[in-house]
């Protein structure tokens, strides 16, 4: 880091970018269409992932999505966690696990959240979020981050419980 550079807790860019997160979940726990639409860019670049769906590409595809998610059935609580912020020029992005509650149960979504500063501030470019499953035996591990063991060997035995950031580096050949 050069002296010019602040460290990233103290970058004002930081809390910009966690404010415009923080944002985009109360859109979605409120069920604020008009609220969601400000967060994001409405242009072609963009891309949004819901667990469980493919790609939506464009603001007419994922305005769309946000439109159906709302008119739904299902209202959805969001306890966020985790939130790392990196800041590199006008584009920032927030690595954070959202842990969610419904009335008929619990999940937890890793999520990455793509913003870039414009005109009007820090607008949304992407959002991907993927469940994080736990195995039968209540480990997090390679046989729930991967079907492959020889890619992240595991003993096995080193629970992990969510949300925890050792879930990133939780399984280790013995």
């Amino acid at each position: 880091m050069s002296h010019d550079e602040k460290p990233l807790s103290e970058d004002p860019r930081c809390a910009e970018v966690l404010a415009a997160n923080q944002e985009f979940y109360e859109a979605f726990e409120t069920r604020d269409l008009d609220r969601m639409s400000e967060i994001w860019v409405h242009d072609d670049r963009i891309s949004c992932v819901h667990p469980g769906w493919t790609a939506l590409r464009g603001w007419a595809a994922v305005g769309s999505s946000w439109a159906a998610l709302f008119n739904g059935p299902q209202h959805l609580q969001f306890i966020v966690t985790e939130a790392d912020v990196v800041v590199v020029g006008e584009l920032a992005w927030v690595n954070c696990v959202e842990n969610l509650l419904a009335e008929d149960g619990s999940a937890t979504i890793a999520a990455l959240n793509l913003f870039e500063r414009g005109d009007g501030g820090w607008r949304m470019l992407a959002h991907h979020g993927c469940p994080v499953m736990a195995s039968p035996d209540g480990f997090t591990c390679c046989r729930t981050l991967r079907s492959d063991p020889e890619f992240w060997p595991c003993d096995h035995t080193s629970p992990v419980s969510a949300p925890s950031r050792s879930r990133r580096i939780s399984c280790r050949r013995p």
